[in-house]
Order: C-alpha cells, then sequence, then structure tokens
C-alpha cells in the first residue's frame, strides 16, 4: 500500500480526527464511559462505544452501517443516569440502551434535530420544522410544544451568532424532573437577505440566507417555559437593552441564563422565575467586552454560582462572586460541576492547558501533567482525561476511576506521515510565543533558508502550543520543502490575559502584523546566519489570511510574498457578534472598520498575492476575495486568485486538499526565487 503525502493524508483523516474517541461522557455511577469513534483512521461514520471502567473492555452500541445510515453520529444525550443515549442519524431518531446493548428507532415524522432525552429517561424533545416537538421513548406520545408562528421562525434551536461566537449550541433544556422545558424562540425575520450563487453551477438557482452582517439588525432572541401540561410562559428581562442570550440551563435550583448587551460590555446572570421574572444573579462589565467561555455560567449542588472575572491582567475563575484562582492561571473553559467540585481548564504557560479541579475544601488542584493541550470530564468518581502532545495530533483519552486501573479509550488515528519538530520560541521584548519548523535534517551550517511565517495570529485561536495539533504537520511539510517555517501567536490571541487579548480592540491589524515582524526579526537575531530575510513569505487562512494580505499590503519591506486563504477583507461583511465585539457598531465607529480594510490598501500592492476562496463558504463568503481582486485590478495590481468550487470555510476534498497546498508551494517558491 502506497505511503499518502502529508496533504492527501489531511484530507483522508479529516486532519487525524477520524478514528479518535470524541465526546466522552462518564455514566452517573462513573462505571460506563460512552463516546463516539469510527472503526478506522479514515472512517468518517463515528459510531457509539461503552467503555467498562473495571474491565477496560469496549462495546459497540450503535454502528451507523449497520443502520442502514450513509454517515456517522454527530452527537448523542443521554438521561441523568447515562443509561440511554439518544441521537439523530440520516434523518431518523435512534435510542440506544446502553446496559442492553440495543439500538432501535423511535418512530416520529420527519427528520429530527438535536433530539435531547429529559433526566428521567422517559421522553426525548426534538426539533422538526422549527417547531420544538417531544415523544416518549417508546415511540408514543409524539406531539408539538410550540410552533414556529411564520417562515424563518424556530423553537428550540441556537441562532447563528449564539453557535458561531457564543460557544452556545443548543436552543431548549430540560429541568430535572422531565416535566418543562426552557427553550429558546428565534425570529430570523430581522437580519439581512443575502443570496450566495455557485458561479460553477449557473443552472442552480442562488439560496436566500438569514445573516447578521455587522451593524445590521440581530436576529430577535427570546425564552418560554413550557410544561408538558401545555403551560407555555414567556421569560422576561429587558431584551432591548440585552438583546443577546448567551448560555441557557436548568439545574435543581431552577432555570437561569446569561444575557448580553450589544456593545458587548455588559453580561446579566438571571434566575427564571415559574411566572416568567427574572432575577439578576450576578452582573459583569467590562470597558471593551465581556469575553464569553465555555461552560458558564454554571452552579454547584449547592446552588453557588460559578462564573468569570477578569481582574488585572488574569482571567480568574469565580465562586459566588470570589475568585478562587491565583493571578496569572487564566481560565480557558469551564468543563462540569459534580457536588461543590468545579472542573475547569486553565495555563500557567499560554502554550500549555492543563485540567484543575477546584473545591470549597481542597482549593484548586491540577490533575493533568507535563506539556500539551489537556481537557477532559469527570462524574461519577470517573475522571476521562484527553491529552495531545508533539506527534500525535488525534491525542490520548484515558478513563480513571479509582480503585481501577487507567483504562485508554482505543484510538485508531493513523499516525503523521511527517513528523513535526516543533522548537518552541520566546521572542522579543513582548516574548512572543512561537515555534519554528526547520527541515529534517538541516544542519548547521546548511546556509540561509528562505522564511514562511504561518501564523493565525489573531483573536480566538493558538497555533503555537504544545498540542502537536495537525497545522503542526503542515507547517513542517512546509519546512521539508526548504523553508524555516516560523508560527508567532501576537497580541489578540488567547492565554496571556485580558490585556493582551483586549488589545487589538478598535483595531485587529497594526499590532497583529508588528508582532509578526517583530517575532522574524528576533527570531533572525536568535537564529544568526539560519533565515535570508531577503526572502520572506506568509500564508494563512481565514485571519491568518487576512494577516498575510495585510502583511504584503503594508510591509512589503519585510514581506515578499503571501498566499491568503479565505481572508475577510471588508470587516463589515461578517456577522454582529464576532465583528462589534472587537471594533464597536460601524455606524458609531466607521473608522475601526475603514481603517482594517483591506479593499482601501489594495493599491499599495506590489508583491506576489495569492486569494484563494471556496465558493461555498457560508463564513468568510466569496465576495470578501471577489471585492479584493476587483479592486486590485481597478488599481493596476497584479495577483492571482484560485476559486475552488463547492468549497466550504475549509477545503475537505481530497484532491483539492493535496493539491492545494501543492500550489500555494509552488506560489511561494517561485515567487520567492526558489529552485
Amino acid at each position: 500500500m502506497t505511503t499518502p503525502s502529508l496533504p492527501r493524508q489531511l484530507a483522508r483523516t479529516r486532519r487525524f480526527t477520524l478514528g479518535v474517541p470524541t465526546r466522552p461522557e462518564p455514566s452517573a455511577d462513573g462505571a460506563t464511559v460512552l463516546f463516539l469513534r469510527g472503526r478506522s483512521g479514515t472512517d468518517p461514520l463515528a459510531c457509539l462505544w461503552a467503555l467498562d471502567t473495571a474491565t477496560g473492555q469496549e462495546r459497540l452500541l450503535a454502528d451507523p452501517a449497520a443502520l442502514g445510515a450513509d454517515e456517522g453520529i454527530a452527537a448523542y444525550s443521554t438521561d441523568a443516569a447515562g443509561t440511554l443515549a439518544a441521537f439523530a442519524l440520516d434523518g431518523a431518531l435512534w435510542l440506544a440502551d446502553t446496559a442492553a446493548g440495543t439500538v432501535r428507532a423511535v418512530p416520529v415524522p420527519g427528520p429530527p434535530q438535536d433530539p435531547r432525552l429529559d433526566p428521567t429517561g422517559r421522553r426525548i424533545a426534538y426539533v422538526r420544522g422549527g417547531a420544538l416537538r417531544v415523544v416518549g421513548v417508546d415511540g408514543t406520545d409524539d406531539r408539538p410544544l410550540a410552533e414556529p408562528e411564520a417562515e424563518d421562525v424556530s423553537y428550540g434551536l441556537a441562532e447563528y451568532v449564539a453557535a458561531e461566537e457564543m460557544h452556545r449550541d443548543r436552543g431548549h433544556w430540560w429541568s430535572p424532573d422531565g416535566t418543562a422545558l426552557l427553550v429558546a424562540r428565534v425570529d430570523d425575520r430581522p437580519l439581512a437577505r443575502l443570496f450566495p450563487a455557485d458561479p460553477a453551477d449557473p443552472h442552480r438557482p442562488p439560496r436566500a440566507v438569514r445573516y447578521p452582517l455587522a451593524g445590521t439588525a440581530n436576529a430577535e432572541v427570546s425564552l418560554r417555559l413550557l410544561g408538558l401540561d401545555g403551560s407555555d410562559t414567556e421569560v422576561r428581562w429587558d431584551r432591548a437593552a440585552f438583546e443577546y442570550l448567551t448560555a441557557a440551563g436548568w439545574d435543581d435550583h431552577g432555570p437561569y441564563a446569561a444575557v448580553q448587551s450589544r456593545d458587548q460590555r455588559t453580561v446579566l446572570v438571571v434566575a427564571v422565575e415559574p411566572d416568567g421574572t427574572t432575577r439578576v444573579l450576578a452582573e459583569r462589565r467590562d470597558a471593551h467586552w465581556v469575553e464569553l467561555l465555555p461552560g458558564l455560567p454554571a452552579r454547584t449542588a449547592g446552588g453557588a454560582l460559578v462564573d468569570t472575572a477578569d481582574l488585572g491582567d488574569t482571567r480568574h475563575l469565580t465562586v459566588d462572586g470570589e475568585p478562587v484562582t491565583p493571578p496569572g492561571l487564566q481560565l480557558r473553559a469551564v468543563l462540569g460541576t459534580e457536588g461543590e467540585q468545579v472542573l475547569f481548564t486553565a495555563s500557567e504557560e499560554p502554550t500549555e492547558t492543563h485540567l484543575w479541579t477546584y473545591g470549597p475544601d481542597g482549593g484548586i488542584r491540577r490533575l493533568s501533567d507535563g506539556p500539551g493541550l489537556h481537557t477532559g470530564v469527570r462524574r461519577g468518581g470517573t475522571l476521562v482525561l484527553t491529552t495531545r502532545t508533539p506527534g500525535h495530533p488525534g491525542g490520548f483519552t484515558t478513563a480513571l476511576r479509582e480503585g481501577s486501573a487507567p483504562r485508554p479509550l482505543t484510538s485508531y488515528a493513523e499516525p503523521p506521515v511527517v513528523t513535526a519538530a516543533p522548537e518552541l520560541l520566546r521572542l522579543g521584548p513582548h516574548t512572543l510565543r512561537a515555534t519554528l519548523f526547520l527541515p529534517a535534517g538541516h544542519r548547521p551550517g546548511d546556509g540561509p533558508l528562505p522564511v514562511l511565517l504561518d501564523p493565525y495570529g489573531g483573536p480566538a485561536t493558538q497555533k503555537a502550543t504544545t498540542g502537536g495539533l495537525w497545522w503542526d504537520q503542515v507547517s513542517q511539510w512546509f519546512a521539508d520543502q526548504g523553508f524555516a517555517v516560523l508560527v508567532v501567536d501576537g497580541r489578540g490571541t488567547p492565554g496571556r490575559g485580558p490585556r493582551w487579548e483586549k488589545a487589538v480592540y478598535g483595531d485587529k491589524a497594526t499590532l497583529p502584523l508588528a508582532d509578526q515582524v517583530e517575532g522574524l526579526r528576533a527570531a533572525a537575531r536568535l537564529r544568526p546566519g539560519l533565515l535570508d530575510l531577503d526572502r520572506v513569505g506568509i500564508r494563512g487562512w481565514s485571519y491568518g489570511g487576512y494577516l498575510a494580505a495585510l502583511a504584503v499590503l503594508r510591509r512589503p519591506d519585510v514581506f515578499h510574498a503571501a498566499s491568503a486563504g479565505a481572508a475577510p477583507t471588508d470587516w463589515r461583511f461578517y456577522d454582529t457578534h464576532w465583528q462589534e465585539r472587537f471594533l464597536g457598531h460601524p455606524d458609531e465607529h466607521p473608522e475601526h472598520y475603514d481603517s482594517g480594510s483591506l479593499i482601501a490598501e489594495a493599491p499599495k500592492l506590489s508583491r506576489p498575492l495569492l486569494l484563494i476562496q471556496g465558493l461555498a463558504d457560508d463564513n468568510v463568503y466569496p465576495a470578501h476575495t471577489l471585492r479584493l481582486s476587483a479592486a486590485l485590478l481597478a488599481a493596476g495590481r497584479p495577483h492571482e486568485v484560485l476559486p475552488l468550487r463547492a468549497t466550504g470555510h475549509r477545503p475537505t476534498d481530497e484532491a483539492v486538499v493535496e493539491n492545494l497546498l501543492h500550489h500555494e508551494l509552488h506560489f511561494l517558491r517561485r515567487s520567492l526565487g526558489m529552485k
């Protein structure tokens, strides 16, 4: 069997995610861990499995192929005990009994979305056609609890900005006793209408899409308390002042929600009373924006509110309003509560993320060791720890239970055909975290190497970590073609505290670009004779693509060629919640949007620039690239555009992924005068 190239391996393994155990969930007694995994490192049909923590034996519970499906299980929900699991598959609703090892279809009228078992295991709530419905686990008493009053209205689903930008991918939450639900109603009618088309298929009519462009109206989002007895109570808060629903839930202390102002500077956590009134539990304010973290807010069994606070240069975990983590430990996410214990991830060093626990008796304690990116879930005395380290982009997952041997969850992930060997650096006066990749077998004295910067470099994503993620393999692959590849995380990237992240408020261009220049020059001083500063290229995707294009437009004295994929070129043509977080409302701060526009800077281009764009991208629409290309052409600036047919925000087709990376390589080598 021929060993695939790394570009092809990335596509066939979906960036090393296939065959990896995902979504682990221990049962209430900790004796069983459910998880999803395909049968091999190239199998896209994820199955539902169960691990016995006493013996380490794995059992197959639900195989999509055996159920006649041509897709995998994407998600599942369980009852409180963890003995039943419901999931949608190929337009049908299925229920697995984890103890009996059986799986059966639950008849429902039409394809279900986001099925959720009630905690008692008696009913399943799901969405169909915008209506929230419930059905008994035996298939009886299927009925709607709320039906849309108009087109573009839905119940029980998250709206676009919630799912994309707020870490909220749900729209309905069961009461603990399974008699009622807290349900989001979403009215998309106020949103702007876009009409994307497939220019490669003129027989296909354009489709209408509702999208919240920066500065325009958001969807109208409200909450309802819906009882199985037919009761319907509207949840009331000042929606004009707090139009974003950032989080919600229902625990033993009742339903709750978090709401945020349009300028994102204030967040309220509210308790929801049975009559629909709300009571403020906590308020957070910030002069720039209130950062939303996964898993927050939450409450302990005793009702203590778990949240976060930015104090000085540290993002703390708080319990009942009091910080419980020390200065310098940056909270990343809350993963759950059990009793009075809080499980969370945090970073002392930004290139590492560790798993921690807090309890009122013992304080905080770190549960993970060694470099890497660590996360986990804990329930019933069983901790499931997942660790990603260099060379293993799929990571390792292990179930740890007191009194039992560690039980690894088998991974079928393919080992990368390229061995990434990043050197972790701290560069310049800002101690920029960076990784340097050199060609395999490179020896001191081999001569200066052309340089390729390979950043993301902006909010929400780090690339310079000890986690060995898939992009390390890509950077190493480019290095093996004759480059010194440098990855720099500058200001705005997460993990280094609120001041570092919020330094980009009002301007997402100037400081991130300055940090790439600082990192490059500092690396050259640190490794004299290694980097050829007369041949410097830069590549990136999404914000990284924006940064790459910006580099050759603003600093052609430093950067000599750029490959920019899916680059947002006009910040006004992106969504409200993401863009206004950093730049404010465009009507109030037009200068923030104008100064960051690549289109306005098109006449400055004097270096080779390759623009890559998926024509089916619904995150960074093709209009971004097309408008920049038009502006470049109008200014008489030569450039190249590579459109990718039927491709979303990231290409997945094997041939496209493989040949795209080769195309970038040839462009960069040609543009930098490499043989």
